[in-house]
């Protein structure tokens, strides 16, 4: 008696079958709320660090995550989770199943203010104060409707970059041409929900504010070292794709559990 051949609809998804390992999704979870080290995820996890290492390897070749080198020490990496490749795989997975669980994005414009309630205060953080945080400032105050009240600073706060100011005008319709840079100390007695740092070198000396918000780190290279308005357009690209994804996070209310009847 011959066995017969897999049926390729019965298979799951490689997605399912790589995401689907406890470790790899322990990780995939731990990223998606931060950048970090292996050295901060062996920590997180409470795994040895050749195991994370031999799981992120597995999750870089698929490009769920990536790597970048640290400014801050390049000796080290910082592992950033791709929000939204997994986004759409998990759509893909979800229509495999069946047709009416493929995702979709939810209808609208995003995150509004109907109710002139601020859902969150947000600080954004880098060195210089003149173009990566300045962006996300604005980007998240735009995005939100007023929703999430932002504000950025530096540790070593310089002019506002004039190739920050044309590429939020012309690719993203926002003027930021009258925010000023500011030191981090001006803004160290406020409360905030989430202090997000957008550079290695300003994680490292990032003090603590008020009523411990929820600390989260992306590593995003700083568009003044390459110098070019490119370097630029990627840079407001990347911070509009997060941003996008902690709005959603912010605004949305955590849906309670139905009771059984």
């Amino acid at each position: 008696m011959t066995t017969p051949a897999a049926d390729p609809e019965l298979t799951p998804p490689a997605f399912l079958q790589l995401a689907g390992h406890p470790l790899r999704w322990q990780l995939l979870q731990g990223l998606a709320r931060s950048d970090r080290t292996v050295h901060e995820l062996t920590g997180l996890l409470g795994q040895p660090q050749n195991l994370v290492s031999y799981h992120l390897s597995k999750l870089r070749d698929a490009r769920l995550v990536r790597a970048r080198r640290s400014s801050a020490d390049r000796r080290d990496a910082y592992y950033t989770a791709d929000l939204p490749r997994l986004g759409e795989l998990l759509s893909v997975t979800g229509g495999a199943l069946h047709p009416g669980l493929h995702l979709v994005p939810p209808a609208g414009e995003g995150p509004s203010n109907r109710q002139g309630k601020v859902a969150a205060r947000v600080l954004f953080l880098c060195t210089g104060n003149s173009a990566r945080s300045q962006m996300a400032e604005a980007l998240a105050r735009a995005g939100s409707g007023g929703a999430v009240e932002a504000a950025s600073a530096g540790s070593h706060p310089k002019p506002l970059h004039p190739d920050a100011v044309r590429v939020m005008r012309e690719e993203h319709g926002i003027d930021i041409g009258g925010q000023r840079s500011k030191h981090l100390d001006e803004l160290a007695d406020q409360r905030f929900d989430r202090v997000i740092t957008l550079c290695d070198r300003v994680r490292e000396v990032c003090p603590d504010f008020p009523g411990e918000p929820e600390p989260v780190h992306w590593s995003i290279r700083d568009p003044n070292e390459v110098g070019t308005y490119p370097a630029f357009q990627q840079t407001a690209d990347e911070l509009a794709t997060r941003i996008g994804f902690l709005l959603v996070a912010l605004t949305t209310p955590i849906p309670t559990p139905q009771e059984e009847p």
